[in-house]
């Protein structure tokens, strides 16, 4: 299944929301997914450092929205 990865700035005040970085990934399902977008999110080298992602599927209908600070997986 093809998902898009999309690295995030939070604006505290307000939590809206601004996309650094989009990938595409190919992954089996919603859980390959999250791994890689995680360890994307460590690893990836962008402008910014992001404070959260989010996973969206072929339709871009979000999946999944992950911060670090609400890490439950």
């Amino acid at each position: 299944m093809m998902f898009t990865f999309e690295f995030l700035r939070i604006r505290e005040k307000d939590k809206a929301r601004a996309v650094l970085d989009r990938i595409t990934h190919f992954a089996p399902d919603l859980e390959g997914a999250k791994v890689k977008a995680k360890s994307l999110f460590e690893t990836l080298n962008m402008a910014q450092n992001p404070d959260g992602l989010r996973i969206l599927d072929q339709d871009r209908h979000e999946l999944y929205f992950w911060t670090p600070e609400t890490d439950e997986d």
